[in-house]
Parts: C-alpha cells; structure tokens; sequence
C-alpha cells in the first residue's frame, strides 16, 4: 500500500492522498459540510442532486456527457454532517476531470428548469423505501436511537422534498459548500503533488468555513412498533458504543463480529440454525466522531418475533459472561481478511481515508488498521464486555401486530 499524504489547501481544506502501485484506477470522495443535520430534513437531498445538474457554462445535459467522455462515474450521498460527493475514474484522466468537479462544488449552475426534475428524483428514492421494510425499520431505529437533528434520514422528508423552495437550496449551497469543514480523499492512480498543485489553482479565491450541528432535543429511545401490513416483521435494536476515537473501538468491532456479522455468529447459528425463528439476522457496529452504535436486525414472522426478540435479548446478557478463544480469532480473521480484500479497491480505500480524517483527525494506512487488530486480546474484548451494554437499548419492530417481548430493562 501507499503513504498516505495529508496537505491543507490555501482555502483551509484538508486534502488526503493515497498513491496505490498497480491500479490505474482513481477514486475520490469529495465531502461537504452540508448534511442532513444542517437544514429541514431533505434540503441537502435535493442540494446533492442539483449540483450535479450542470456547472459553469455547461447545462446538465452537457456537463452529464462531459462526464461521460472522459468515462467519470460519479456517486452522491448525503450523511449526517456531509453530502458526499464521489468519483471513479481512469487515473490518466484525472487533470481532465477535476475542473468539471471542482467547477460542480464552487458553481453549479442551479437552474430551475431541472429542479422538477430533481424533486421527483428524489422522491422516487424516498418513495422506493416502502418496499424495503428492513431499511425502514432501520432508519426508523436511527431516528428514535439519536438526538434530533442528528438523527435525519439521508433521503429527506416527504413534506420538505415536496416543499423545498430553490432560493432556499441556493442558500444551502452558499453558506455550507465551502472549505472550512469539507475533506477530499483520493486514493489510487494518483500523483499527490500534481493532484495539490492542480487543486490550488481550481480552488484559488474559495472561502468560508461552517461548523457541524450539535443535538438538540433528547432522543427518544425506548421501545416501538410500527404498524404495516406485512407478511414478515422486521425488528432493530441500538446499543450505544464507543466512538472511532475511542480506545474500544477494536473491541466492539470484534464483539459486532462475534455476535452477528458471520454465518458462524452467535445470533446467527442460536436463532436462525438452532432455533429457526428467522429468516434473517446479524449485527453491525458503526461509529463516527460523536457517537458509536452495535446494532442488530432480525426478519421473522409474525408468530416468531416475541421469540426472536427475546433470544436476541439472552445472547446480549450471555456477551456480558465474554467470548472465548476460538470465537476471537475467527472475528479477528474475517475482519483482517475484509480489510485486505477492500484495501485492494481505490474506490474502497478512499470510502475509508475520509471518514477516517473526519471521526479522528488523520487518516490510517491499511497496515496500521491491520495492526490494531494483531494487538488487540481476548482479555481486552472480555474486559470491555464485563462492562457494555451501559444502558438499555432502543427497540424497533415493523410489522402487523406489535411486537410483545420486554423492551427494556
């Protein structure tokens, strides 16, 4: 793997660069500071559709085939703090495709002849998500588990999406596409200092600087169902958990495994092999700079999901007794074998370089996040499982009935 190069701009943005050997391929993620915890929930959906409709004197059809010319495929999400902007190219390309993309970031034409067209985009999306009950009772999980306004959806709100002036989107753009706050990651084909020296000039004259939102209200926690007539329920549980920063990262990385990120986890071989009660279940440990969470997602049916709940519940009590050594190195295998398989990807490596600088502050080489995990010892795992869950966790269920297991201790 490359050295990883850190370099701040004259504008105050950060720049984090990663020359792969043996690609030529080159990926960047783009993030700015313009999230859905910023404005109503759905300003910065809309905002992250619209810049990409046409910049400078090019209009979207023509800035769209310019893309296309030069083989860039472009991406857009919108995340808590960040709409992330990214792109995957040929290296040799790169000098060609970084004015369309600093030109779509610094002026985007707005037009509102496309911004119909923008809106009934991005309320297909939000509107696909009634055929996905896993990801709505997912999301719903993160909007009861988080404190408001933290706990947006990336997709929006109906009412905003449908709503949203362009005047109001435009300012958006003004006050929170800036520099102060946003990070660009590129990692590949990639020569650092020409990639710096081209961006200095590209960005010359950009200003401004917008701090991250803070929580407001309270989460609402607790226990709730959701009623939809479905054949199936879905059910989500949150666990607060160390943050990216935080010295137990590696540890609830491992227990995430352990408990249900494999076909060998204990959620998975207790209730859906021995017990058959579902169809579905595993666990996921995600953290970011503020906050950490160990989730969990089961689908089952109607008859079964007291039960599932419930044994989920027995094998979050049974963690606190700890995990043994053979379970340990298999989390610790799949987890470093993950690693290695994405670091092989410059799309993948630069998805990694900027959260990274984001939650701690720097970005990490593939080799040391590998290292953290051959450190990492059976006896720290237990030791951070004598004392987690710290509080009880926030429940969802989506389905016909509620769901009647004990929600919360």
């Amino acid at each position: 793997m490359g050295e990883i190069q850190t370099r701040r701009l004259s504008c105050g943005m950060p720049v984090v660069v990663e020359h792969l050997d043996q690609v030529s391929s080159v990926a960047l993620q783009w993030w700015l500071p313009a999230g859905s915890s910023i404005e109503e929930d759905g300003g910065a959906t809309l905002l992250g559709e619209w810049v990409q409709r046409g910049a400078g004197n090019l209009d979207s059809r023509a800035f769209g085939e310019a893309l296309e010319r030069i083989g860039l495929r472009r991406s857009c999400t919108v995340a808590t703090h960040h709409v992330r902007l990214g792109a995957v190219l040929l290296g040799a390309r790169l000098a060609e495709a970084l004015p369309l993309l600093a030109s779509m970031v610094r002026e985007p034409r707005l037009d509102d002849a496309v911004i119909e067209s923008v809106r009934r985009l991005s309320l297909q999306s939000l509107r696909a998500l009634e055929d996905d009950p896993a990801a709505q009772v997912m999301q719903a999980l993160h909007a009861h588990h988080r404190p408001a306004p933290l706990n947006r959806s990336g997709l929006g709100r109906l009412d905003v999406l449908e709503g949203a002036e362009p005047e109001r989107l435009r300012d958006l753009w003004r006050r929170r596409f800036v520099p102060g706050g946003a990070i660009l990651a590129a990692s590949g084909a990639v020569d650092p200092d020409a990639f710096v020296a081209q961006l200095e000039g590209l960005l010359e004259g950009w200003e401004g600087d917008a701090a991250p939102a803070r929580p407001g209200t309270e989460a609402t926690r607790g226990v709730h169902d959701l009623q939809q007539e479905t054949a199936q329920v879905h059910l989500a549980m949150a666990w607060d958990a160390p943050r990216e920063a935080d010295a137990d990262s590696v540890s609830a990385r491992i227990v995430a495994e352990v408990l249900g990120g494999s076909a060998s986890s204990r959620l998975f071989t207790e209730i859906r092999q021995r017990r058959s009660l579902c169809y579905s279940v595993g666990a996921v440990y995600r953290a970011a700079r503020d906050h950490g969470v160990l989730a969990v997602h089961a689908g089952t049916t109607p008859q079964r999901a007291t039960r599932t709940l419930e044994v989920i519940r027995e094998e979050i009590d049974r963690l606190e007794r700890g995990i043994d050594e053979g379970e340990f190195e298999r989390a610790v295998t799949s987890l470093r074998s993950a690693l290695v398989l994405r670091g092989e990807s410059s799309a993948a490596r630069a998805s990694v370089l900027a959260p990274d600088h984001d939650r701690i502050g720097r970005a990490r080489p593939l080799a040391e996040r590998l290292g953290d995990l051959k450190r990492a010892t059976l006896d720290e795992v237990n030791a951070f499982l004598a004392g987690w869950p710290e509080r009880a966790p926030t429940i969802v269920s989506l389905g016909s009935a509620p769901v009647t297991a004990a929600g919360s201790d």
